[in-house]
């Protein structure tokens, strides 16, 4: 028996189940970038983090709009029938599944971008600062050096 396996896995039609749900409300930022970078209609990114963050820097084309303010500000900013993608700091944080949830309450097709803004930066991908337009050398233990996807 292995580590791995102490606990048997899921009968494969449960587990299937499971990977489809999960995916149904997940994201991953090489994902989030191919989107945004072909200007896909009807898609809005939501940095859910306070002002001092987003002034920090944020996704190039993302919306401002601290989770505490989704209720009353989402309508005047996030059109109707529009898919929505949140985004916090990164996965040691649950912002942005508050804030995912929040839009759900609301109505809206909703997912949470995992990895965060730490992500999108550790993968080398551009944020906005007060600077302008900036990025990173890609982090060799989460992107590949070479593309802005893993390819998986």
């Amino acid at each position: 028996m292995t580590f791995a396996f102490a606990v048997p896995a899921a009968d494969p039609t449960a587990a299937a189940a499971h990977f489809l749900a999960r995916l149904s409300v997940e994201t991953d930022v090489s994902d989030v970038h191919a989107d945004l970078s072909a200007r896909t209609r009807g898609l809005v990114v939501v940095d859910s983090r306070g002002p001092a963050a987003w002034a920090q820097g944020h996704l190039p084309g993302a919306v401002h709009l601290p989770t505490a303010e989704i209720a009353t500000r989402a309508a005047g900013l996030v059109p109707d029938g529009s898919a929505v993608v949140t985004y916090c700091w990164g996965p040691g944080c649950n912002g942005a599944t508050r804030a995912a949830l929040e839009f759900a309450r609301l109505g809206y097709p909703v997912k949470e971008m995992l990895g965060g803004f730490e992500y999108w930066v550790r993968e080398g991908l551009p944020v906005v600062t007060g600077a302008g337009l900036t990025r990173r050398p890609a982090d060799d233990l989460t992107a590949p050096r070479a593309s802005v996807t893993c390819d998986c």
